[in-house]
């Protein structure tokens, strides 16, 4: 039929039209297989892109955690094993922070990233990387910053795809602390700002 393969961040009305299809590849360079996420959408058109998602497990004192590239950016972290390794350049450098600032020799990343979702996501994202290591700010900050809802705010830092390295772990209530989307929850966050020797948790 008439079908066309479009990237993962489509328009969300286009992809509530999609069917998701995986199919692998194997990167020459290296010899390892690739997860190859591909969305159908029902069109006229004809292939556009082939979005490549390669992931790579770190381990840190926070647990195990999976770094997702695509098309040369870091794009998801999320808590677990990945099914799949891959190897890139990107991935590579993105690891080598990741265990750096475990050890805590590396207060600030460096690294290509892509957000996916809605402006507002991207904006609240943006503006979560600006809070500097070992400081904490308020989803009211964020807020008042972008002339949104603390709400909204607070619900668009739970969907923060790249954790740690976009640090939602430093946005707090305005009674203190709250939620953590990341495995462990609350006690991770916790953590991670103790890690950082973070006002108030430093025992």
């Amino acid at each position: 039929g008439r079908n066309q393969f479009a990237l993962l961040s489509m328009p969300r009305h286009v992809k509530r039209r999609a069917g998701t299809q995986l199919r692998k590849s194997v990167d020459k360079r290296t010899g390892l297989q690739s997860r190859l996420h591909l969305i159908r959408v029902a069109s006229r058109g004809r292939i556009v892109q082939l979005c490549h998602m390669k992931k790579k497990t770190v381990e840190t004192q926070f647990g195990s955690l999976v770094l997702n590239e695509s098309d040369g950016a870091i794009t998801r972290l999320t808590w677990g094993i990945a099914e799949e390794e891959a190897d890139s350049d990107v991935l590579e450098e993105a690891a080598r922070q990741l265990r750096a600032y475990d050890a805590g020799e590396l207060e600030a990343f460096d690294l290509p990233l892509r957000v996916t979702g809605s402006a507002f996501q991207q904006a609240v994202c943006a503006e979560m990387q600006l809070i500097p290591f070992g400081e904490t700010i308020t989803y009211g900050d964020i807020a008042k910053r972008l002339s949104a809802p603390a709400q909204a705010v607070g619900g668009a830092c739970g969907g923060n795809p790249i954790a740690i390295i976009i640090p939602c772990h430093r946005v707090m209530g305005a009674k203190g602390l709250t939620g953590f989307s990341g495995a462990g929850g609350v006690e991770t966050k916790v953590s991670l700002l103790r890690h950082e020797r973070a006002g108030g948790f430093l025992i």
